[in-house]
C-alpha cells in the first residue's frame, strides 16, 4: 500500500478461543507470529475483545492478554493527533475485576486532561451504539445510562471519532458532533448482507478525519490524498 499507513489498529478478538481454554494460548501466539512479518515502518496497536479476555473479564484474563500483546488501555500521539485506546470490557461487566476497571476509569480522566490536540480519536472492541445512541441495550452495545455517561464525556473532552469491532458488520452512527465507526471482520462475517472481510481505511486531514471500509479483494495498492 502507498502511502504506508502510520499505524494499524487491530480492534480486539485477536483470537477465537476464550481465556481459559486450551487453544487461548496458542493462538496468542499465532497472532504475534503473523504480525512480525508487518513492515516495521508500520506501528501494529493492538486492543482486547471479548474473545481475548473474556465475556466476563477476569484479572487472569487481563494478565494472559497482557503477557501477550502489552497494556490493555493506553494512548499515543501522532502529528498533534491523540489517540486513546480503551478496554471496552469493563465497560461491559467489571464484576470480576472491578480493581482494573476503575483504574481504567482514573487513567482516562487523566489522559483526557492532556493536550492541546488537532483530533482525538478513541480506539475500542464494543460499540457504544450500534446505530443510535438511544438504541436499546443488546448484546452488540453497552447499558444505556453507562453509555450516556461516556458519550458526554468524550464529547466534552473533544473526541471526535470512535472506532470499534464486535459486531461483525459495518453499522454506526452520529451523537451530536461525535461519530461512531463500527467496522466489520477480517474473519467472520454477519448480517443479511456482510461486508465482506476486510479493514477500514483512515485518512487525517488538519479539518477533518474521512475513513471508508474496503474488502481483501478490492484493497487498493495506492491510496489518494
Amino acid at each position: 500500500m502507498r502511502p504506508k499507513p502510520k499505524f494499524l489498529v487491530l480492534c480486539g478478538d485477536l483470537v477465537n478461543a476464550m481465556p481459559g481454554t486450551s487453544s487461548s494460548e496458542p493462538q496468542m501466539n499465532d497472532v504475534r507470529d503473523v504480525f512480525s512479518a508487518l513492515d516495521p515502518e508500520i506501528t501494529l496497536f493492538y486492543l482486547p475483545g471479548n474473545h481475548d479476555i473474556g465475556d466476563i473479564p477476569t484479572e487472569q484474563g487481563v494478565e494472559q492478554y497482557r503477557r501477550h500483546f502489552g497494556p490493555d488501555h493506553y494512548s499515543f500521539w501522532l502529528n498533534g493527533c491523540h489517540f486513546v485506546v480503551l478496554n471496552s470490557q469493563y465497560y461491559e461487566n467489571e464484576s470480576q475485576c472491578s480493581h482494573l476497571a476503575q483504574e481504567q476509569r482514573e487513567w482516562l480522566d487523566g489522559v483526557l486532561k492532556e493536550g492541546p490536540f488537532q483530533h482525538r480519536v478513541v480506539f475500542q472492541h464494543i460499540p457504544w451504539f450500534v446505530h443510535n445512541p438511544d438504541e436499546s441495550k443488546f448484546y452488540f452495545n453497552i447499558d444505556k445510562p453507562l453509555r450516556t455517561q461516556m458519550l458526554n464525556k468524550f464529547k466534552e473532552n473533544g473526541v471526535s471519532k470512535i472506532f470499534c469491532g464486535h459486531l461483525h458488520e459495518n453499522a454506526g452512527g452520529w451523537d451530536d458532533t461525535l461519530e461512531l465507526v463500527v467496522s466489520s471482520a477480517i474473519g467472520a462475517q454477519l448480517g443479511e448482507v456482510p461486508a465482506g472481510h476486510g479493514f477500514r481505511i483512515v485518512k487525517v486531514y488538519e479539518d477533518r478525519i474521512e475513513h471508508n471500509y474496503v474488502t481483501l479483494d478490492n484493497a487498493p495498492t495506492d491510496i489518494s490524498l
